[in-house]
């Protein structure tokens, strides 16, 4: 009985510090109107020419929405689909 105590006050201790650390484990989006061509690189399946041609775009005109980077050549909606949920394109908010 004591061991099954002990491993329940253990799981709700690892529940809670796991939902309280969630945002230090969170994956950093990559914001392409501020990405380096490197940063882009590490997109799946994004090489150093559509990364190239993703700050050509960028320099023209900003990005407003993930989705405008279907424009850019060779970047397809598959493409963009393996990426979306990488990408931001919203500004950091300062604290």
């Amino acid at each position: 009985m004591k061991i099954i105590k002990s491993s329940l006050v253990f799981l709700a201790l690892l529940l809670t510090v796991s939902f309280v650390c969630q945002p230090a484990f969170a994956i950093e989006k990559i914001n392409p109107n501020t990405a380096t061509i490197e940063q882009l690189m590490e997109l799946k399946g994004i090489g150093e020419k559509t990364a190239s041609k993703i700050v050509e775009y960028r320099n023209k005109k900003k990005f407003t929405s993930v989705d405008e980077l279907a424009n850019v050549k060779g970047v397809g909606e598959k493409t963009l689909a393996k990426i979306r949920d990488q990408l931001s394109v919203e500004e950091k908010k300062k604290k």
